[in-house]
């Protein structure tokens, strides 16, 4: 365990936070979350219970803040494509190709995916990015690189849920291939 005393207090208390999310995750990957206590969590982490109570209820809320954490590194990481440049299509299809890669690449099927992906905080990440899509598809609208007969709230809405299949996928080339199909979607029809 790494000391976790640094320059400021405010630097300790993100330290600490950070610490107790990174080895709770670890700890519900490898036993599953029935079998991981707090007193469990505290030791790992090289901190008293008391102090890991000051921070967090139980396990279920170190997960969630957890799943927040990842869920805005996500986020950071879309908005950094996005702001790479380009022209408006090259920008969406950017953002949408990096999408689907974080989306296969996220761990599926484990006990620590199903604890995560529920709770109020999904559904504010959700609506962020949906709203994050369409404000990528307006822009695109406007210089004809998608349809225009659908509203940008649609197509963002058709976007997550089409790339959402790459949970599935059985390798990057296949997340590739369905971010084309994504694409041909939001095109005009000839």
């Amino acid at each position: 365990m790494p000391k976790l005393w640094t320059d400021t207090i405010e630097q300790h208390r993100r330290a600490v936070r950070d610490a107790t999310l990174d080895t709770t995750a670890a700890l519900v990957a490898e036993r599953g979350l029935a079998s991981v206590t707090m007193s469990q969590i505290a030791v790992e982490t090289g901190i008293g219970r008391a102090t890991l109570y000051k921070y967090f209820p139980d396990v279920e809320a170190i997960l969630a803040a957890w799943h927040e954490r990842q869920v805005t590194r996500h986020l950071t990481q879309l908005a950094n494509v996005r702001n790479q440049g380009g022209s408006a299509g090259e920008r969406l299809e950017a953002v949408l190709t990096a999408y689907a890669i974080i989306t296969y690449n996220r761990p599926h099927g484990t006990e620590l995916a199903a604890a995560v992906h529920r709770g109020e905080h999904l559904a504010k990440a959700q609506q962020h990015l949906l709203g994050f899509f369409e404000d990528l598809i307006a822009d695109a609208v406007k210089t004809a690189a998608v349809r225009d007969d659908l509203p940008p709230a649609e197509l963002a809405s058709y976007c997550l849920h089409a790339l959402h299949a790459a949970s599935s996928l059985s390798s990057e080339a296949a997340v590739r291939r369905l971010v084309t199909v994504t694409l041909a979607g939001l095109r005009l029809p000839r």
